[in-house]
């Protein structure tokens, strides 16, 4: 038999990971909605300095789309980019109103290669499923991971998670290289980790 036989802590993520994603997708769509919109309602809450740069995502399939809050930032003064999938991290381009998108891979859209990269010094992730402690799930590939590292090089980053409440789990096993969230923001409100 080849290969390796995956961890326990990897099976219990999966597992955790496919009971917060189904709890998600039966969410409906206008639930979906009023749920992204709420999260605008919060962006003063998350105290961000003047003028920090911040990232965004694109959302697919049911995640909760951070367009509304983003928008919201912006009108804060806060310059804004998204991830683009490129190797061997994610790399952020700037994007204003009238910025070009182009599919960014994974079913998301991205600024296209004529928008500058841009540092960021808060990070708004997406997530599977997240604990009470500031413990996150993706979605497995480890682009967030990998992106934090790099941009810890450089400075702090800020992670902050996006999630619906549903998405919540009694605990992540949570490994030595796993990024704790400095916060999370769901519909109803800003915890702080």
């Amino acid at each position: 038999m080849s290969g390796t036989a995956p961890s326990p802590f990897a099976e219990a993520k999966e597992r955790l990971r496919r009971q917060a994603l189904t709890r998600r997708a039966a969410l409906t769509g206008v639930d979906r909605v009023e749920a992204s919109l709420q999260l605008a309602d919060f962006a003063t809450d998350l105290e961000l300095e003047p003028g920090l740069a911040v990232a965004g995502f694109w959302p697919i399939r049911d995640e909760i789309d951070p367009r509304p809050l983003l928008t919201k930032l912006r009108d804060m003064g806060h310059p804004l980019c998204l991830p683009a999938v490129a190797h061997p991290t994610l790399i952020f381009r700037s994007f204003g109103r009238d910025t070009e998108f182009v599919p960014g891979g994974f079913g998301t859209m991205a600024p296209g290669p004529d928008s500058a990269e841009l540092r960021p010094e808060v990070l708004l992730m997406p997530l599977a499923a997240f604990d009470s402690r500031g413990n996150r799930i993706g979605y497995g590939k480890g682009h967030y991971d990998r992106a934090i590292a790099a941009l810890e090089k450089d400075g702090p980053v800020v992670c902050i998670g996006l999630a619906f409440d549903v998405q919540e789990v009694g605990e992540v096993p949570a490994e030595a290289h796993d990024r704790r969230l400095d916060a999370l923001l769901t519909p109803t409100g800003l915890r702080r980790f």
